[in-house]
């Protein structure tokens, strides 16, 4: 399935590794230094395991919990920096959108294209994104099973668009928790797409009376190896030089000095259940 990938990605190397892909990177665009230095990072440490690697970052972050919170940048100079990450790091990149409109537009700039998890049942977003002929990344909601996610794979197919990827991000657990099923990635993988792990997310801790989404981040290495044993294809984790320093989600975001650790941890897991 990552292979398949391939013929929709520029830049995306080491697809014959055997390995899991990764999808990895702040939060949201905070600079372009920051988001240079990040993806360089990651690049040498992938690189160096044969891991295929898109680089993550949101060029606006719409779904807020305050309306003091961070958004970011502004959306064409983000959008810019995403692009110069392709272009200077020569990797592909991913970032979210949230209404129609913005399809034509993140295209643009990036490779893949991502659904948050609250509008993944969105229709008219979900056909915008496909026929940008992008590779559209759906996440799936929080509220849905694996089995569900059939109905937005055919949304996009169903638009003349092949390249789908299915993202599990954990489900709402009560009000202010989340909980990982792990039948959901073979449930999903059976549509016969590329199955993500959104490790980071689904250590959050939603709808805190402070408005500020917390999180279990000394779980990661946890959900990630489970992830990896059950069959993922891929992986998305946010990572950040400085995580209470973030701009966004800093609470579940794994520190960028701990990635290469966990990765050489998880190429080893990879191996076993090959």
């Amino acid at each position: 399935m990552i292979e398949a990938l391939a013929n929709a990605l520029p830049h995306f190397r080491n697809t014959n590794s055997g390995q899991f892909f990764l999808m990895a990177g702040p939060c949201v665009i905070e600079g372009e230094d920051m988001a240079l230095r990040i993806a360089e990072r990651i690049q040498h440490m992938t690189d160096k395991l044969q891991i295929p690697f898109i680089f993550k970052g949101s060029y606006r972050k719409a779904n807020r919990s305050r309306l003091d919170s961070y958004t970011g940048i502004g959306d064409e100079k983000a959008l810019r920096i995403l692009q110069k990450v392709s272009q200077q790091i020569g990797v592909p990149t991913v970032t979210d959108i949230h209404e129609a409109a913005e399809a034509a537009m993140a295209a643009a700039y990036v490779d893949v294209l991502q659904i948050p998890a609250f509008l993944c049942r969105q229709t008219d977003l979900l056909v915008a994104a496909a026929q940008t002929g992008k590779v559209v990344n759906v996440k799936k909601g929080q509220f849905l099973s694996g089995e569900s996610m059939q109905f937005a794979v055919d949304k996009i197919k169903q638009s003349g668009n092949e390249h789908v990827i299915l993202t599990d991000r954990g489900n709402s657990f009560g009000y202010s928790d989340l909980v990982v099923d792990f039948r959901n990635l073979p449930a999903m993988r059976a549509f016969g797409v590329p199955v993500v792990m959104d490790v980071t997310h689904s250590l959050q801790r939603p709808n805190q009376s402070s408005g500020v989404t917390g999180g279990q981040p000394a779980l990661i290495e946890t959900i990630a190896k489970a992830a990896i044993a059950v069959g993922a294809d891929g992986l998305f984790i946010e990572t950040h030089p400085t995580p209470a320093t973030a701009k966004s989600d800093g609470a579940n975001m794994l520190a960028l000095d701990q990635l290469e650790e966990l990765l050489v941890k998880l190429t080893r897991v990879r191996e076993a259940v090959r």
